[in-house]
């Protein structure tokens, strides 16, 4: 009896955002070194090996464009298309990123700086994406969120378990995201959440499960438990 023949797997462009000051770090946090590696080493070699990525493009800071590039050969990032400048606010380094990544059909946005992605994440939220038009990775709450007024007082208590932490990548039909980014920023608004974008255009966004792994490195005990996660599991991480 024949095997079922699969449908290939759909293809995306990476659009990975790394022009933001890290000011909470007080140093250029992408470029701090997690083993033998920078930050954005491994970020962008969990995107290497990811199979429904076919390209990356980079947008960063003027200044680092070409310690990005050293970074990609150093590390072997063979997918790593145009290395560009970013605009002045996420929403302006996104939409450049869009834009020079021409004729994809599917982009997927992701922060620099959530290094421990796993590829195959990656590679469900590329297919939901090429499914239903836009998919974004969320992990439950573990605590209770309390919703205050102008004064610290309660307003309300959101149900915990209809709400989700939104991680990245973040995977958007091209055109969509493209028109949603432009019409934000025409109307004066700046989100910092590409999900937040499409969803002012009206369209629905499909929420995978996330991985507790994939946070986002922000303050010094963030980078303390990226050392312990490496320590622990670096035969386990896209090395």
């Amino acid at each position: 009896m024949k095997k079922p023949v699969q449908p290939p797997m759909p293809r995306a462009t990476a659009v990975v955002v790394a022009a933001g000051s890290a000011s909470r770090m007080r140093a250029d946090k992408l470029f701090l070194m997690l083993a033998d590696r920078p930050v954005l080493a491994w970020t962008l070699g969990a995107l290497e090996r990811a199979a429904s990525i076919e390209r990356i493009v980079i947008v960063t800071r003027p200044d680092r464009i070409v310690a990005v590039q050293d970074a990609c050969h150093e590390f072997g990032i063979t997918k790593a298309g145009d290395v560009i400048p970013g605009g002045s606010t996420r929403a302006r380094s996104v939409l450049a990123g869009v834009e020079a990544a021409g004729e994809a059909a599917l982009l997927a946005i992701h922060d620099g700086a959530r290094p421990f992605v796993p590829p195959a994440l990656i590679d469900a939220l590329v297919m939901a994406a090429d499914e239903c038009g836009a998919a974004a990775p969320g992990i439950p709450l573990k605590d209770t969120v309390k919703q205050v007024d102008g004064e610290g007082y309660v307003v309300r208590t959101p149900d915990r378990g209809t709400l989700r932490a939104i991680q990245t990548p973040q995977v958007f039909d091209a055109a969509l995201l493209r028109r949603a980014l432009r019409l934000a920023l025409e109307r004066g608004l700046d989100p910092t959440d590409d999900c937040a974008a499409v969803e002012s255009f009206g369209a629905k966004v499909r929420i995978l499960d996330g991985d507790e792994l994939n946070f986002k490195l922000t303050t010094p005990a963030d980078f303390t438990l990226a050392e312990t996660i490496i320590m622990q599991d670096e035969q386990e991480l896209f090395i």
